[in-house]
């Protein structure tokens, strides 16, 4: 098998600690295989995004010496080809429009003794669902994957070893369009996945419950699952990951080697020779220690 990697960052904002992690773990995980890296900017969240942040990730990630061998892809070029994924699972009975908002769903939820905790998923109950009466005369909100009533998915992690999760129970039917227009970030990725013939996912521990509802996503599609590698995360001082949400500053590049350094450390490298970008670079590719768990 060809290896094809990705590292898809949100233009949120710049990258910082946590997001060179991912970038450095998914390309030294491509150049340790012989491998294509790619760059793709997931910038679905069009409210979200930063003016200028898509292009200054670009520039903070050549400072590193990390370079895509093709040319960027942008989310937001990409619309209808989501389109024709969403009226592919429709014409097969996979989506249905939903008419649910969030207090719906959570009141439905509380009928059912159900309370979400803190942080955690308040999985969708199948109101809308078309065996249950679909819209039932109102409005459709959001767009959403049936999942069925049990879709236990297992997965096995390069490096967290064996998963699983029942995608019914813990999500309920995935959003694949949002009820204010925005494609959602699950049919997104997995297009984009697929159609960029990607065969291995390196990315933080953060988004390793995601995969599952990605698996059944691509099922669904019929499109290839790649390999996934969830890396370690840099955590804030409180604990949580570290991200733009809770504050991360941006990358301090003024030694670029430096930041480097610190990102390798998170990932569990050993300190390495080189005093040069290039050299060590190298010598990073070299110590990768997941080199023999590719499938």
């Amino acid at each position: 098998m060809s290896y094809r990697g990705r590292f898809a960052p949100s233009p949120t904002g710049v990258l910082h600690a946590g997001s060179l992690v991912a970038a450095l773990a998914s390309w030294l995980d491509a150049r340790a295989h012989g491998g294509v890296w790619l760059l793709r900017i997931e910038d679905v969240d069009t409210p979200r995004c930063v003016p200028g942040a898509d292009h200054e990730i670009l520039r903070q990630l050549a400072v590193c010496g990390l370079h895509a061998d093709e040319p960027p892809v942008w989310q937001s070029a990409r619309a209808a080809h989501y389109q024709q994924a969403l009226d592919a699972l429709a014409a097969a009975g996979r989506a249905y429009p939903c008419a649910c908002s969030r207090k719906d769903i959570e009141a439905a939820q509380a009928a059912a003794g159900l309370l979400r905790e803190r942080h955690a998923e308040l999985p969708y109950p199948g109101t809308c669902r078309p065996e249950r009466g679909g819209l039932a005369g109102r409005p459709g909100r959001a767009w959403r994957l049936h999942t069925g009533d049990a879709a236990r998915i297992d997965w096995t992690d390069r490096r967290l070893g064996a998963q699983q999760q029942d995608v019914a129970s813990a999500v309920g039917d995935v959003v694949l369009r949002r009820a204010d227009g925005l494609w959602a970030y699950q049919l997104a990725v997995v297009v984009d996945d697929a159609a960029q013939g990607i065969t291995h996912v390196v990315r933080g521990e953060d988004l390793a419950d995601n995969t599952p509802r990605q698996i059944l996503l691509q099922r669904a599609l019929g499109v290839p699952t790649p390999a996934y590698l969830h890396t370690p995360l840099v955590l804030a001082a409180d604990g949580c990951k570290l991200s733009k949400q809770n504050g991360a500053a941006p990358l301090d590049l003024s030694d670029p080697l430096a930041a480097l350094r610190a990102a390798a450390s998170v990932l569990g490298l050993p300190p390495l020779p080189g005093s040069a970008l290039p050299d060590w670079l190298a010598s990073a590719v070299a110590a990768w220690p997941w080199r023999a768990s590719v499938a």
